[in-house]
């Protein structure tokens, strides 16, 4: 039992896990799973559940395509009601109203385009990996066009949450019901914060390439490994400029409940503030394109804002070793070896 809760405590340190022994994240998704599970018929709860060690958990994506598990269409408003249930224990209240506007602007990107049929609210999809357990390994993806949110588990004890991928077009809604609708804006405005408070010598360093990729560099790997080093070095910036940066990233971490957040910034202090690189590429004007990536020893955040013109945005959070719960896992396991009791 010692070496178990060692492995545990050692992991919370790293920031590899999420937990909070009153109200533990892991648990509360364990639970809101299997109730998304009994509201489901049976064809449906057949579709959602494959096998944790299935390929398909490590195939993500942001576009819209063909997916397994089940989409918000086949479901009636018990089902429906079941995996935003879910999703509110796996993220914060912003967190959450970002996920659900995201899902939403499908509906202002059918008006707005020629070939807007295609865009469906309806068409998100929840799959879950192996069956909730409070021991064993199992996870959970709910993704669509522009949201992939991806959770691994270990038990009750242990959560991670990366990738994460979050995407907004329009960036900004310019007409119709919804104009002025942002929804990922402190994204986009912190960043501008933290140029802002760079001086003319931090900014020429920080703005490294002129263009864009036309996109995140990263796509949907489903491993990365850390990008060439660009931009300004943490360690060039004094307290009120570190301070911005880490509000930067914070916007990130946030998104998700506490304990996930929280382990989330446990991680970038893990690799050293001092030794996390910001960088810009492309115009630093509003309305033009622009990217940025902050990148420390040990994650990777990626913003890209290259397509219509600037006024759509991918943003992606990855973790050189802890995607998919890689670090998590080979934790949990290891614990459970060093166990009386093993599962």
């Amino acid at each position: 039992m010692k070496i178990l809760l060692g492995f545990l405590l050692s992991a919370f340190l790293q920031g590899a896990i999420a937990q909070d022994k009153g109200h533990p994240a892991a648990a509360r998704m364990r639970e809101a799973a299997a109730k998304v599970l009994a509201a489901l018929p049976e064809p449906a709860r057949a579709r959602v559940q494959r096998a944790f060690e299935d390929e398909d958990r490590l195939d993500w994506h942001f576009t819209p395509r063909s997916r397994n598990g089940v989409a918000f269409k086949e479901l009636d408003a018990k089902g429906r009601e079941a995996i935003h249930a879910l999703l509110r224990q796996a993220l914060s209240a912003s967190g959450y109203r970002k996920a659900v506007n995201i899902i939403e602007l499908e509906i202002v990107l059918r008006e707005l385009e020629t070939f807007g049929l295609m865009r469906d609210p309806e068409r998100y999809h929840l799959t879950i990996y192996g069956k909730p357990d409070p021991k064993a390994a199992w996870g959970w993806r709910f993704e669509g066009h522009h949201l992939s949110l991806n959770f691994t588990l270990a038990g009750d004890r242990m959560a991670a949450d990366t990738p994460s991928f979050f995407g907004a077009n329009p960036a900004e809604v310019r007409k119709g019901p919804k104009k002025g609708l942002r929804v990922l804006a402190a994204e986009e405005d912190e960043a501008r914060a933290l140029l802002a408070v760079l001086s003319d010598e931090q900014r020429r360093e920080a703005v490294f390439e002129s263009r864009t990729y036309g996109d995140i560099v990263t796509g949907n790997a489903a491993k990365v490994d850390p990008l060439k080093p660009a931009g300004i070095a943490a360690s060039k910036f004094d307290d009120r400029q570190r301070a911005q940066l880490l509000k930067l990233v914070e916007v990130y971490a946030m998104s998700f409940e506490p304990g996930l957040a929280h382990a989330r910034l446990a991680r970038v202090r893990e690799g050293g503030i001092e030794n996390i690189r910001f960088g810009w590429a492309g115009s630093t004007e509003r309305g033009q394109r622009h990217y940025y990536r902050i990148q420390g020893p040990l994650f990777l955040i990626e913003y890209d804002a290259s397509q219509n013109d600037g006024n759509h945005i991918h943003t992606v959070w990855r973790d050189f070793n802890g995607d998919f719960g890689r670090d998590l896992l080979r934790l949990h396991y290891e614990a459970a070896k060093g166990s009386p009791h093993k599962h």
